[in-house]
């Protein structure tokens, strides 16, 4: 499983430094991946060079330096992966519960989804190798566009190859902290960038 440190940055709440909040929420979307029984998690970064984001992970995490997604899953796929899912890098809070659904429903289908609350998706899981026509439509679809799912929905041969699983959010504008729980257990670095801070 593989989390992404690519696409829009997420904008900070105001007096929050841009770089440091990007890496607080890459890092808590990369220890829900890395807490996780049964499952390798990976970093895939574009651009390739990002070495304050590689400092964030476990010793031994591979990192994928790749810029699109096919390609993304293309090497994960190299280093033995049979089932994959990429997460977007500003899902701090995600519960791991979505992710164990998501792979449970690549038992039925060859892909599956979690959808963002305000468009997009949070994460994506496939089995590997992808599907041609899941890989083609991966070229010109990204977690951020809107109507992602809708756009991967299209391209499939036939209804319900790519379920939804429960959606969640992610925090790409200053607004998206208030969907943060306190009382929610994890997102540590996030947090304690927050703490203090009016928004919050």
């Amino acid at each position: 499983m593989s989390v992404g440190s690519s696409g829009g940055p997420a904008q900070p709440p105001p007096g929050v430094a841009a770089d440091d909040y990007r890496l607080a929420l890459l890092e808590d979307t990369y220890e829900v991946v890395a807490g996780l029984e049964l499952v390798t998690a990976a970093l895939v970064l574009d651009p390739p060079d990002q070495p304050d984001a590689e400092a964030l992970t476990w010793p031994g995490t591979p990192i994928v330096r790749e810029p699109t997604l096919p390609g993304a899953f293309a090497a994960l796929h190299a280093l033995g992966a049979t089932e994959a899912a990429l997460l977007a890098p500003d899902a701090p809070d995600l519960p791991p519960l979505l992710l164990g659904k998501l792979f449970r429903a690549l038992g039925q289908a060859p892909a599956a989804a979690c959808q963002s609350a305000g468009g997009g998706l949070v994460a994506l899981a496939a089995r590997l190798p992808l599907p041609s026509w899941l890989a083609d439509a991966l070229t010109s679809t990204d977690l951020d566009v809107p109507d992602a799912l809708s756009r991967l929905r299209a391209a499939a041969p036939r209804h319900g190859q790519i379920p939804q699983g429960p959606s969640w959010h992610r925090l790409r504008t200053p607004p998206d902290v208030a969907l943060l729980d306190p009382g929610l257990e994890g997102w540590e670095s996030t947090r304690a960038l927050l703490e203090g801070h009016p928004a919050y």
